[in-house]
């Protein structure tokens, strides 16, 4: 079993918007990797990141997607840093992986200034912009499909990757 997509990209980008319209559209299933943090943590990623720590969060992320890698067959969507694990980048070897680019002045639109996000707490522009900078090379090493969200409607995004998938 894998995953027909896997959804990587910046805060921002669309995963989750796209990825559950795209689903739709093929037929399959959506799932989120946050999601599946929350449910086995049994709280938000925000209060996770508060009780305790980046670190905890990142373990449970690499666990929760090698999971969802392993057993799910729909569109999957990945948390934006989940990219930053080697491990998971490994893993991500082999599967379809559509990064979902986004620039700056769309992302900070799209997420606001960080309301729900706790790597954007403080300074959310400027950290968007690091997380943007630093993360960049990494969806662009693991994806096989890029798609450029910039300006577009979600809808336009899920023609143009139902059309290459």
């Amino acid at each position: 079993m894998s995953p027909r997509a896997v959804l990587v990209g910046p805060p921002g980008a669309g995963k989750t918007t796209v990825g559950t319209l795209l689903a739709a559209t093929l037929g399959v299933p959506f799932r989120d990797v946050d999601a599946d943090i929350e449910t086995t943590a049994g709280k938000p990623i925000p209060e996770i990141f508060i009780d305790f720590g980046e670190d905890h969060f990142r373990a449970l992320e690499r666990a929760a997607v090698a999971a969802a890698l392993s057993e799910f067959d729909g569109i999957l969507a990945l948390g934006g840093g989940a990219i930053l694990a080697a491990e998971t980048r490994d893993l991500l070897t082999g599967h379809t992986v559509v990064y979902l680019s986004v620039e700056l002045s769309d992302a900070v639109s799209r997420v606001g200034l960080g309301a729900g996000r706790p790597l954007l707490a403080l300074n959310p522009r400027a950290t968007l912009k690091f997380l943007l900078d630093q993360r960049r090379p990494l969806y662009e090493q693991a994806a096989t499909v890029t798609v450029v969200t910039d300006g577009r409607t979600p809808e336009d995004i899920v023609a143009e990757l139902a059309g290459k998938l």
